[in-house]
């Protein structure tokens, strides 16, 4: 969602949508969205559509470029993969471009590409121009993602495992298909998370920040049953674009566990365990992401000292439902 005023353009805009974009056109956006990270201090894009543009992502996804006199003004995603709630949407607008009415043009295009299923669009940040924009537009607030944090100089409690349950590291070329199983299970009833193919898990296994050692399998006479992944933010970026600056930051990126392992402390076990490794690499926070309605798993994370930071926004041009599992979260 972008941070514009709708003023009416000022100058001659041209709007193209298009399936994946060559590598040279990434990359023109990938420097607007940096620009507009350094601007807002947030990225205006998440994770995936970040890996949407650097490998290609899927082709089903929609890009919406916006032109201004001939220079890259705006870029708007459009991802399709959820088919319950609809596309969700994400879009930037160039800081040196703002307050000229072309948040409202990009957004239009988007909603049009959308129809008639209806649009959602993220806001990073929870940014108050976003808000204003939307209200204009018409969208309603529908969904939000808590950013939680804590000191990872605090104390850390020991995992406790339940008897039967060993922790071992993700083996690439080993684990990927049992992992997507089992975060396929953990997340069934969280349409994007769930959703995870391998081709999503390769795309971050060739990312710089990927780590093997922070990624922690939990297995049951020899299944997975459960999973931490860490990542690490700052300093092994390809660029500064995710809005975390400069100082490394852990996260604690996705935890699942399996249905019928559910109620045995594991995931509670596992990220301790997460922490423990990130403290261990000599890093002084840890954040997570968690949906503001989920009250299960942010309780779990209050009671293990995290804390509310942030939270991203998402608008919608229709009523939404929250489709979040409180015993499988993607933080």
């Amino acid at each position: 969602m972008p941070t514009d005023s709708p003023a009416g353009p000022s100058a001659r805009t041209q709007v193209r949508v298009s399936g994946p974009l060559p590598a040279e056109q990434a990359a023109e956006v990938l420097d607007l969205v940096r620009r507009a990270a350094e601007e807002d201090g947030v990225s205006p894009l998440s994770e995936h559509v970040m890996l949407h543009l650097r490998y290609g992502g899927d082709p089903r996804a929609r890009n919406v470029l916006l032109w201004q006199d001939g220079t890259l003004a705006g870029y708007g995603h459009l991802d399709p993969t959820d088919p319950v709630e609809g596309p969700a949407g994400e879009m930037v607008i160039d800081p040196a471009a703002r307050r000229h009415g072309l948040g409202v043009i990009l957004g239009g295009a988007l909603a049009s590409e959308a129809s008639p299923a209806g649009l959602r669009l993220w806001a990073h940040g929870d940014l108050p121009a976003a808000t204003r924009l939307a209200a204009a537009a018409g969208f309603q607030r529908s969904r939000a993602l808590w950013q939680m944090r804590r000191s990872l100089q605090s104390r850390i409690g020991r995992p406790q495992f339940a008897d039967g349950i060993s922790v071992r590291p993700f083996q690439i070329g080993q684990d990927e298909d049992a992992w997507v199983a089992l975060n396929r299970r953990a997340f069934a009833r969280h349409p994007e998370q769930g959703a995870w193919t391998s081709d999503d898990l390769d795309m971050r296994e060739r990312e710089p920040w990927f780590d093997p050692a922070g990624f922690f399998l939990a297995e049951r006479d020899g299944q997975l049953v459960g999973f931490h992944w860490t990542k690490i933010h700052g300093g092994r970026e390809p660029d500064d674009s995710d809005g975390h600056g400069h100082e490394p930051i852990g996260e604690v990126y996705v935890v699942g566990v399996d249905p019928a392992a559910r109620g045995t402390g594991l995931g509670r076990a596992l990220t301790l365990t997460g922490l423990r490794y990130l403290r261990a690499r000599g890093l002084a926070q840890v954040m997570l992401y968690v949906d503001e309605t989920n009250t299960a798993a942010i309780g779990l994370y209050e009671s293990l000292g995290f804390t509310h930071w942030d939270t991203d926004v998402m608008f919608s041009s229709g009523t939404s439902t929250d489709g979040s599992d409180p015993d499988g979260e993607r933080t």
